[in-house]
């Protein structure tokens, strides 16, 4: 399973991140060392969540990448974030496309708004390349 999930291009930090162990139990799984039965069950719904996504009507083709890309650019919460909190129900809401990603935010936390807000902004400079700069 980490064979298969390592060719979807996930990184082992991610996968576990995402399965609820440490980045040293991963390696020494791939080093032949036996997981747990509830860590390969969890790296079995991890690849089942992939398999899911990828193969409905999702319209995602890099399952890994897509994993890493934050839900809104308002907050840096991503599907990984949310599958590692074992919100995999909010995982396959987004990849449906049919709710609004600031609405799935609130849904798995109500002060996201406020934990993630900034005092800075992106802009466009005079060169066309973007910039950060204070808000206000």
């Amino acid at each position: 399973m980490l064979t298969e999930l390592a060719d979807l291009g996930f990184a082992w930090r991610d996968i576990a991140r995402m399965v609820g162990v440490s980045v040293p139990a991963v390696q020494k799984w791939r080093k032949g060392e036996k997981a747990s039965g509830d860590s390969r069950g969890r790296l079995a719904s991890l690849l089942a969540a992939c398999d899911l996504i990828t193969g409905h009507d999702y319209m995602v083709d890099e399952i890994a990448s897509w994993f890493e890309m934050p839900l809104s650019s308002s907050a840096p919460v991503t599907p990984i974030v949310l599958y590692a909190a074992n919100r995999a129900d909010l995982v396959f809401e987004f990849a449906s496309g049919h709710v609004d990603p600031e609405a799935l935010l609130s849904e798995f936390d109500p002060d996201w708004r406020e934990r993630y807000r900034s005092d800075f902004e992106v802009f466009e400079a005079g060169d066309g390349n973007r910039s950060i700069r204070m808000k206000g």
